[in-house]
C-alpha cells in the first residue's frame, strides 16, 4: 500500500488508514467528495455573511426532507444538542442567554431506555434531564417488548420539553405511534437518525410520519465534511436552534438577520451568544454541505448498492480459504446502510485471539481497522462501503497473515 509520491500523511509522519470498519468518526466518517471539496475550496476565496449562506442551506434541506426549515450543524451530535436548546427555549431569549441552567422551564427529555447511548450526552449538554422509560426484557427471550407506549405516555408531564427517538431497525414502540404519543400532549419530537443515509427515502421518511426535529450527518454517507450535519423540522424550532448557535454579538438596530431564516418580531431583543456559539460551521464546511447533499441525491442508489455488495462478496471469497475462519455476508436491504462480511474467529485454532487480531491490525502502517463490536462472540466485520476493491484485497490479505502467522 505505499505509494511513491508521499502525502500530507506521510509528510506529517502520522500512519494512513484502511478503513473496513465503516463511517466512523475516530477514523475520520468517510471521503469528502471531489465536487465537495472543489465546493469548499471556492467558498474560501471569499468573505460571506454565514446566516445568508445557512438561509440558502435551509432551503436545500427543506427541499430534499419535506421539512418546513433546515440548518447546518457542526456534526448530528451538535444537531441534537441545538436541537434540544430549541425544544426547553423556544423563543425565549432569556432562557436561551442562560442554558444549561433550565430552573423553571420544563426540561425533561423521554426515552426509551433502549435508545440511551453515549451520543445521548448532547441532549444533556443542553441542560435536559433524560427520563428513562421501559426496560431490556425483549433480551430475555420471553416475548416482553423493552418499552410500551403507555409508558412512554406515563412519563409526559408538564416538565416534558421533548420525546428522543434514536432511529434504527430495531428500535421500538414504532415511530408513527411515539409522535402520535408525543403529539397529544403538544410534545415535539427529536429523532437521531444520524447512520441512517442511504436510502435516500430517508430524508423525507422520518419527517412525513410528523417528526419534529430530525438529525443525520452530513460527514457519513453523504459525504460531505466531516464536521457537518444536518438538522430539519419545524421551523420554529429550527429558528431557535439557529439563533442559539449564530454569532449574535449586534447592536439591536444593526441585527438583521436573513427573514426565511430568522423572524425577528418573535423575539424581545437580540440574543446573546447562545450555548450553540462554541460549535462553529465555516463558510467553507456550509458549501461543502451543500454541493454534497445535491450530489448524493443525485446519485444512483441501486449502483451504489451494487458496488458494496460485489465488494463484500470480494472479501468473503477471500477469506474462504483460512480453516480457523467462517465468514457470512449480513445487511444490505433495506433496513441497514451496506452489506458487511461478518467474520467469526476459531479461537482455538487460530494463532491470535479476535481482539487480539484486531488490535495487531490497528497497529499496522498503515492501520488497518475492521468492525469491532462483536469481538465477545469472537467476531468482527468488513465493511466496503470506504474501500476500493484494491483496499479490500489488501485487508483479506493482512488478516490471513495475522491469523496464519
Amino acid at each position: 500500500m505505499a505509494e511513491e509520491n508521499p502525502d500530507i500523511y506521510e509528510r506529517l509522519d502520522v500512519p494512513k488508514v484502511v478503513n473496513a470498519a465503516g463511517t466512523k468518526t475516530r477514523i475520520g466518517g468517510s471521503l469528502i467528495r471531489e465536487e465537495a471539496v472543489e465546493a469548499m475550496v471556492e467558498a474560501a476565496g471569499s468573505f460571506v455573511r454565514l446566516s445568508d449562506l445557512q438561509a440558502r442551506a435551509g432551503e436545500l434541506i427543506s427541499d430534499v426532507t419535506g421539512a418546513e426549515a433546515g440548518y447546518v450543524t457542526p456534526g448530528a451530535s451538535a444537531g441534537l444538542m441545538l436541537g434540544t436548546a430549541a425544544c426547553i427555549a423556544g423563543d425565549d431569549v432569556e432562557v436561551m442567554s442562560r442554558l444549561p441552567d433550565t430552573e423553571g422551564v420544563p426540561d425533561e427529555v423521554v426515552m426509551p431506555r433502549t435508545h440511551r447511548t453515549g451520543y445521548d450526552h448532547a441532549i444533556r449538554g443542553a441542560g435536559a434531564e433524560i427520563v428513562d422509560v421501559g426496560t431490556n426484557d425483549y433480551h430475555l427471550g420471553t416475548g416482553a417488548e423493552n418499552v410500551e407506549p403507555w409508558e412512554i405516555e406515563r412519563a409526559i408531564s408538564e416538565d416534558t420539553a421533548a420525546v428522543g427517538y434514536v432511529q434504527k431497525p430495531y428500535t421500538s414502540p414504532p415511530l408513527d405511534r411515539v409522535v402520535e404519543i408525543s403529539h397529544a400532549h403538544d410534545v415535539p419530537v427529536i429523532v437521531d437518525a444520524a447512520a441512517e443515509l442511504p436510502p435516500t427515502e430517508n430524508l423525507s421518511r422520518f419527517v412525513e410520519m410528523g417528526v419534529d426535529l430530525i438529525v443525520f450527518s452530513g460527514g457519513k454517507a453523504v459525504r460531505g465534511p466531516q464536521t457537518t450535519g444536518v438538522l430539519a423540522g419545524r421551523q420554529d424550532l429550527i429558528q431557535s436552534a439557529a439563533i442559539q448557535h449564530l454569532d449574535m454579538h449586534a447592536a439591536g438596530p444593526a441585527w438583521s438577520p436573513p427573514a426565511e431564516l430568522v423572524d425577528t418580531d418573535r423575539f424581545d431583543g437580540v440574543p446573546r451568544q447562545g450555548i450553540g456559539r462554541p460549535m462553529k460551521v465555516g463558510k467553507e464546511e456550509l458549501a461543502g454541505l451543500i454541493r454534497a447533499l445535491e450530489c448524493f441525491c443525485e446519485e444512483d442508489e441501486e449502483a451504489l448498492c451494487r458496488e458494496w455488495r460485489a465488494r463484500a462478496e470480494q472479501m468473503a471469497d477471500g477469506l474462504a480459504g483460512s480453516d480457523v475462519l467462517e465468514t457470512s455476508i449480513s445487511g444490505g436491504d433495506k433496513t441497514a446502510v451496506a452489506p458487511e462480511v461478518v467474520v467469526t474467529v476459531d479461537e482455538e485454532r487460530a494463532s491470535t485471539t479476535t481482539a487480539g487480531l484486531v488490535d495487531d491490525l490497528r497497529q499496522e502502517n498503515p492501520r488497518v481497522f475492521v468492525g469491532a463490536d462483536g469481538l465477545h462472540e469472537c467476531k468482527f466485520t468488513l465493511n466496503p462501503m470506504c474501500l476500493t476493491d484494491d483496499e479490500a484485497n489488501y485487508v483479506v490479505d493482512r488478516i490471513l497473515a495475522s491469523v496464519n502467522a
